[in-house]
Formats: structure tokens, sequence, C-alpha cells
């Protein structure tokens, strides 16, 4: 599980320098750079262990290339694709993967902090993975699925020029949402998770029953459900990879 962690923390930090700053090619390179470092810190230093780290990184500028013109006029699946065929086969070869060690686990002997008392290293690096996905490339996933599929967000067409601006505080919502899933998960409160879910869609109701034009409340539930859906799925899907 130690490369799907460091393949996991190599795309996250892609995804966030891409969100702090965006600059081709530079971002997915630090990315790189970070899964190459966060590996050797966890003592992945055997052959086979370094082999897997130059594909990890070459995965993850790929993934970076491949978002870019995703957004751009490339095929937005190509990412998932990628990101999809690149999980598989770092969950088929797991097993030939070294237990996390080196400073990581060091550092984790001698810290203070009761709740990590004990973790094993492996699954706290793989925490510290899901943890980074659930910001940056939630988005990132989610928008690649709504490009896919076709599915356009209403507040992108032509509107009245009386229409209220579009609220963007979805970038920061859905982070949050995920994290909340995640650590309710977590937690063995998968109950409370769920109440978390058909709140949101309480929340939504009102908007969705609107009458007032029908065609466009139509686009609105499904950018809303797409949008959702490929959001709780990765937090639903980070937690499968934690389950003991």
């Amino acid at each position: 599980m130690s490369w799907i962690a460091v393949l996991l923390i190599g795309v996250a930090v892609a995804d966030l320098a891409h969100a702090v700053r965006p600059v081709p090619v530079v971002d997915e390179c630090v990315g790189a750079a970070a899964a190459v470092l966060v590996g050797l810190a966890a003592g992945l230093t055997e052959p086979v262990d370094v082999a897997a780290l130059v594909t990890i990184a070459a995965v993850v500028i790929l993934w970076g290339q491949t978002v870019t013109r995703g957004f751009g006029r490339g095929p937005a699946w190509l990412p998932l694709l990628v990101i999809a065929v690149a999980l598989a086969g770092a969950v088929a070869v797991s097993g030939k993967a070294a237990p996390v060690g080196g400073l990581v686990a060091d550092w984790l002997d001698t810290v203070g902090v009761p709740v990590l008392e004990g973790v094993d290293p492996t699954r706290f690096l793989l925490l510290a993975a899901v943890f980074l996905v659930q910001l940056s490339t939630g988005n990132v996933v989610v928008r690649l699925v709504l490009t896919a599929t076709g599915t356009m967000n209403p507040s992108r067409r032509e509107r009245p020029a009386h229409d209220e601006l579009p609220l963007k505080g979805g970038r920061l919502l859905g982070p949050m949402e995920r994290v909340f899933i995640l650590g309710l998960g977590l937690a063995g409160q998968l109950t409370a998770a769920s109440i978390v879910i058909a709140a949101k869609g309480l929340l939504r109701f009102p908007e969705l029953q609107s009458k007032e034009d029908q065609a466009r409340i139509h686009q609105v539930t499904e950018y809303f459900l797409v949008g959702s859906f490929a959001s709780w799925l990765l937090a639903l899907g980070s937690l499968v990879l934690l389950a003991p």
C-alpha cells in the first residue's frame, strides 16, 4: 500500500500546486518530486521501490499534462483513464511494496500526538495521502467527470443582466464536504455521513423544485447530481482504501 500512498500524494501535491499558482509543467514536476521525496523519506530505497518511485513520478507528470489538456480542448476522459489505470496497477502490485519505514516511521515513534501513537506507518502515509486527495484533486476529478459527460454548468450559459452572479463557494465546500465524510467514515459514523449527504440535497430542494424555468432546473439538477455523486464516490472510495 506504500506505493499507492506515494502515488496519491504526488497527484495531490501537483493539483494543490496548480490550484495555488498554475504554471504549466512546473506543477506536475513539483508533484513528481514530492512523490519521490516522500518515498525516500518512507524508506522505499530497495531497487524495486526505486523503480516504482520513478514510475510514479512519470505517472504524476502524465496526470498533470492530461488534466491541462482535458480542461482545454483535449479529451476530459483521458486523465481519468490515466489515474484509474495507475491505481489499478498500484493495487495489483501492492504486495511487492516495502512497508513504510525510514524517517516517517522514526517521526511517528517520537511524535507526541496521542491519536498517532501506535499507528502503523504505512496506514499513516495512506491516511495522509487520501486526506490530501480530498482537497484540490477532488475538485479536479469532479470537473473532469462533468466535462467528460457533457454536463454543463447552468451558470455559464447566457443569463439576463439582472441575474445574480453565480456563487463560487463550491470549490471550498466540495473539499470540506469530502473531508467531513471521510472523517465520519473513519470514526465509524457512516450513518452520520449519509445524513450529511441527505442534508445537502434538502438545501438544494427549493431551487430544484422551482417552476420559473423548467429547462434550467433540469440542467441544475443534472449538474448537481453528477457533481455531487462524483465527489461523494471519491470520499467513499478513499474509505475503501483505508479499510482494515
